[in-house]
């Protein structure tokens, strides 16, 4: 038998991958979960706490699969392409972590982000890719006169920016974003089109 909080997000879980979060509601959970209303508030304090936990999970379990599949000792400009194609990929295929795109649903996931976790929470992989990019400085392969930090917020704009996608224009997007991630790279990279001086 599944506790309360188990069984609250399991049913959240396959209602949000089912009917997106705009259109699924605490009372649809609760019934699901053959619960009470006043129950899920003893859990959770929101319909958006729940989400965030089940977003957590799933970005979490994507990093993880991403960091089982790629090598992580490739060239810096290899390594970025493959960590954001698998990461968009990733993204768009699981019902969850799509909400991402849906205007509504990543202000609310930023603002989450901002209050509980901090902005680092928010991408994809932090922890294990500033220590990455960390190691391309001090063997001489990225701009060490930008700090690892900055760098992190730059690769967080690049994936962010698909949130945006109808401002730019749809029919030049996938192009724009393999520009972006092409131009920042060679300014980043030693033997770039910038030197470290």
């Amino acid at each position: 038998m599944k506790d309360t909080r188990t069984n609250l997000f399991d049913c959240g879980k396959e209602l949000f991958e089912r009917n997106g979060f705009k259109d699924t509601n605490v009372s649809d959970i609760t019934k699901s979960a053959k619960i009470g209303t006043g129950t899920f508030y003893n859990y959770y304090s929101s319909k958006e706490e729940l989400f965030m936990a089940i977003y957590m999970e799933e970005n979490e379990k994507l990093k993880r699969t991403i960091l089982k599949t790629i090598d992580l000792n490739q060239e810096p400009q290899s390594l970025i392409k493959e960590l954001m194609l698998l990461n968009f990929e990733g993204m768009k295929s699981n019902p969850i972590l799509k909400e991402w795109y849906n205007k509504d649903v990543s202000d609310k996931i930023e603002q989450y982000f901002r209050e509980q976790k901090g902005m680092e929470g928010l991408d994809f992989m932090y922890g294990d890719f500033i220590k990455i990019i960390e190691k391309w400085q001090k063997e001489g392969k990225m701009r060490s006169d930008i700090d690892s930090g900055m760098i992190m917020a730059i690769f967080t704009a690049i994936v962010t920016v698909e949130t945006h996608k109808e401002e730019i224009g749809l029919q030049h997007f996938p192009q724009v974003l393999e520009y972006l991630t092409e131009f920042t790279m060679k300014g980043l990279l030693v033997g770039g089109t910038h030197s470290n001086d």
